[in-house]
């Protein structure tokens, strides 16, 4: 079959410029997923992406370069591979032709079109035009490693630190938690390969590469006063233990010279947060200890610096936290609790020179934690301990710190300081505001350190150098340019939950984080993450906000519904769910990559319709806060919202606390119309209702269809309702939607519907999905269905089955391939769907407002589905 007929007409993997830079003599240094071999003219592309009736697959693609005029490349092989996250080509099908971004003309960034030529077996393409380009190299991920892969599904286990091997072929990481040292395969960088874990007897907390040789921390302490711990030296190739030495105490990092020729190990010995306040001083002390890298790893010699009689706060409990080392082999340590920074010159084993971390002023923050939960970014911390962690040497007279804080401190963000202790540049309230602006802001620390920077670190990729600094509570890495000029912020990189480490591999121009947190029931698996610095525009994130009047990013998170507007097709409205207090409507502006939220619409019960139901949903300032699942733009003007109920009737342990309800709102946001269900139906209420509503009909005539999420009392199993509701005549009537079984292999999964959107008058689609996500999803599904012929009923006595008509449905699109190819793990909320009249579908996820997810939203648009 022809391999020109699976194109699809959305991104693909293929990155054919550096065809063109052979083929062209360009000349190119930064990724792209595609190699030429110029003594045999072929080019490999690692991944296109095939359309077939069950969704989307992936094929590794040779092309065969022809000596030509013009030039031309023959398709000789396609293999399935897994496929891939990333930057992709563009394949339309109407044109049959592929355009590829960023090629590198040594200063000048060129795009190319390549155009397919009818009638030829096998398939070619030729090269059709080069255009300027503007230059532009960014950080996308390009693959997730969940670290389960190396042990066991069913068995928690984390990545908590990771380094890369000399050649850059395998990523060695920590799992604390299962007590294992993971190594994992990374030749193949968009499919990263599980090499086993090793057992290391205790709680592996840090590990360092040099040469050959992984070195290994490991806590073996027997409690909080007697710590103990290991350095162990494995084989990389191998992966076997090769020695193993007493370090005398809790070791907690680990970092190797630049030079190989020493290591330096922070030996914490962790105070009891348990015992009295949890404050120090709590003896023993912590201390530096230096190995000398010479000789067999059995041989290594290990040295003791004291830092006690050091810091102000806790001079006898030193407490140290995290180490880097610069070219010159002093050591910068953190001693986070102290608030202090410790420089160390290795070959001496001295401390040359140390100082407090500092305080400062932060303003424009959120420090207040609501309940429901809001984003208000009013607040200042005044004269707040940076406390820092994570550290990085810039250059032999600069490093950087991550603030995470820990006692009282931590000023949520990260200060560059030069070796006097002199602060250089300070972040301020710059990565609060990028958290805020991405959706990743967690709300929920907004009393206590705030996306909480963890780790940093830093590389040179050519001409280029760039930090990198992990969040924590956002789960993100910010990218940041370093210039002679300063510290630029260029990108926010989404990551699995809670990053712990990072590691940049410039020479593959690859980035690595290490998540720790694992809970299989609640869809977090812990994992890597795999970037890779590429040409062309940055695929994360799909969606940002605008500033406030007063200079502050628009707060969003939690989206659960999508409409586009009647008038304008770069115009679409989304909504929040209840996570948030106050709801709203959001404005979004569909003409720019990113989408941007450019306005929001407060509801507001102006005139008490919802106080009259259901006054505990109202504030004092007549805001409401409902629990917003669906929105439509209604033909009487202004927004139809459907409102989810909460509880179960008859359950003790979740009574119903609130009714589903459609709410009527105009365009300035007053509610002017609320909508209850029939007393018999709310007498069936389960805690899984209302997820999407879609309005059809003229003013006179509009009719408004509502999607349950589950079953209901009474309902038969896998049956849900299509609601029907006449809004001239108030009439309530329904039909059943059949949900497909469940398949995830994890227990406790259910599948439901989470929206439902018109096609026309009695045409819809609807996102039906598993409460699975990661590894264990099964079921991200789009539908259609028609009423045609079906007489919706009303709901009969409780107590009695209803006998609703049956609608058929017909699968349009697998979304997991989709979800898989942001090279991420698979989302679990596929929360809103709306289409376009060209047929275009748009759909966006549910970030749970940052509340143990890893804060991520994803938007797709899939040209055409419904043409």
């Amino acid at each position: 079959m022809p391999f020109s007929r699976y194109f699809k007409a959305k991104k693909t993997a293929i990155a054919l410029s550096v065809l063109l830079c052979a083929s062209l003599d360009f000349s190119i240094s930064y990724a792209n997923p595609a190699s030429f071999n110029p003594a045999t003219n072929l080019l490999t592309v690692d991944a296109v992406d095939v359309k077939t009736a069950n969704g989307i697959s992936s094929y590794q693609a040779v092309f065969k370069l022809e000596a030509s005029q013009p030039y031309r490349l023959e398709l000789v092989n396609a293999t399935p591979v897994k496929r891939p996250g990333g930057n992709r080509a563009v394949f339309d099908s109407q044109t049959n032709t592929l355009t590829i971004p960023g090629i590198e003309l040594g200063k000048q960034a060129l795009s190319a079109q390549l155009q397919q030529v009818s009638g030829t077996t096998p398939l070619t393409f030729s090269v059709k035009q080069l255009d300027n380009f503007p230059s532009s190299k960014v950080f996308n991920r390009i693959a997730s490693f969940p670290v389960y892969l190396n042990t066991n599904v069913d068995a928690p286990a984390v990545a908590e630190i990771v380094d890369v091997s000399k050649d850059g072929n395998t990523l060695i990481y920590t799992d604390g938690v299962g007590k294992k040292l993971g190594f994992v395969d990374i030749k193949q960088a968009t499919d990263p390969k599980p090499l086993g874990a090793v057992d290391v007897g205790g709680e592996s907390t840090s590990v360092a590469v040099v040469g050959e040789f992984a070195l290994a921390c490991v806590n073996t302490s027997a409690s909080f006063v007697a710590p103990s711990g290991e350095l162990q030296v494995y084989n990389i190739a191998t992966r076997t233990k090769v020695a193993t030495h007493s370090l005398g105490g809790q070791p907690d990092a680990v970092a190797v010279s630049p030079d190989g020729k020493f290591a330096a190990i922070v030996i914490e010995n962790e105070r009891d947060e348990t015992l009295g306040k949890g404050e120090p001083p709590q003896a023993p002390s912590g201390f530096l200890m230096i190995v000398d890298l010479q000789g067999n790893p059995d041989q290594w010699k290990l040295r003791k610096v004291s830092l006690d009689g050091i810091a102000t706060l806790f001079p006898n409990d030193a407490e140290p936290e995290y180490v880097d080392i610069n070219n010159n082999n002093i050591a910068a340590v953190t001693l986070q609790e102290n608030n202090h920074i410790v420089l160390v010159d290795l070959a001496s084993g001295k401390i040359i020179n140390h100082f407090s971390a500092g305080k400062t002023d932060t303003t424009k923050l959120d420090i207040k934690e609501e309940k429901p939960p809001i984003i208000s970014l009013t607040g200042s911390e005044i004269q707040r301990a940076r406390e820092p962690d994570g550290i990085a040497w810039l250059s032999n007279e600069l490093f950087a710190t991550a603030n995470e804080g820990d006692l009282s401190g931590g000023n949520r963000g990260f200060t560059v300081f030069n070796t006097k202790g002199e602060v250089i540049h300070d972040a301020g309230n710059a990565l609060e505001h990028a958290t805020v602006r991405n959706g990743h802001y967690p709300e929920s620390r907004s009393e206590n350190k705030g996306n909480e920077p963890e780790n940093i670190d830093y590389a040179q990729y050519g001409d280029d150098r760039y930090m990198f600094v992990a969040s924590e509570r956002a789960s993100v890495i910010f990218v940041y340019r370093v210039t002679d000029k300063g510290y630029e912020l260029t990108q926010t990189l989404p990551s699995a939950l809670s990053p712990e480490g990072i590691k940049a591999i410039p020479q593959r121009n690859l980035l690595v984080s290490a998540s720790e947190l694992d809970d299989r029931a609640a869809g977090v698996r812990s994992g890597l993450t795999i970037y890779q610095l590429q040409h062309g525009p940055a695929n994360y994130p799909v969606i940002l906000s605008a500033d406030r009047a007063d200079g502050t990013p628009m707060p969003w998170a939690a989206l659960s519904g999508l409409s586009l507007d009647r008038s304008s097709k770069n115009r679409a409205y989304v909504i929040p769910d209840s996570y948030f207090q106050q709801s709203r409507i959001y404005g979004v502006d569909l003409g720019r990559s990113p989408v941007i939220l450019d306005k929001e619409t407060l509801l507001k019960d102006d005139l008490g319709l919802l106080a009259a139901i259901a006054p505990k949903q109202v504030n004092a300032d007549k805001t409401v806060n409902l629990d917003l699942e669906g929105i439509s733009t209604s033909a009487l003007g202004g927004f139809w919202l459907a409102s989810e109920g909460a509880g179960t009737i008859n359950d003790t342990a979740a009574p119903v606390t609130s009714q589903n309800l459609l709410v009527h709102a105009t365009a300035n946001g007053s509610i002017d119309k609320v909508v209850t269900l029939p007393a018999s139906v709310n007498n069936r209420q389960a805690r899984f209702g209302f997820e999407g509503v879609a309005a059809v009909g003229s003013q006179a005539n509009e009719v408004l269809y509502v999607a349950f999420q589950r079953e209901w009392l009474n309902d038969p199993i896998n049956h849900v309702r299509i609601g029907r509701y006449d809004v001239a005549s108030a009439q309530w009537s329904f039909y059943y939607y059949p949900l497909d079984a469940g398949e995830t292999p994890a227990t406790g999964g259910w599948v439901g519907l989470s929206e439902i959107t018109a096609l026309g008058t009695n045409e819809f689609a609807v996102i039906e999905r598993d409460n699975k996500a990661n590894t264990d999803a099964r079921i991200k599904r789009i539908y259609r269905f028609s009423l045609a012929g079906l007489q919706p009923l009303a709901d009969p006595a409780v107590g009695s089955t209803p006998a609703f008509p049956l609608i058929t449905k017909k699968l349009v699109y697998d979304l997991i391939p989709e979800l898989q190819a942001t090279g991420g793990m698979v989302i679990e909320k596929i929360e809103g769907m709306t289409v376009s009249p060209e047929g275009d579908a748009f759909i966006v996820t549910d970030n749970d407002g940052v509340n143990g997810s890893n804060g991520e939203t994803q938007g797709f648009r899939l040209p055409g589905l419904f043409k």
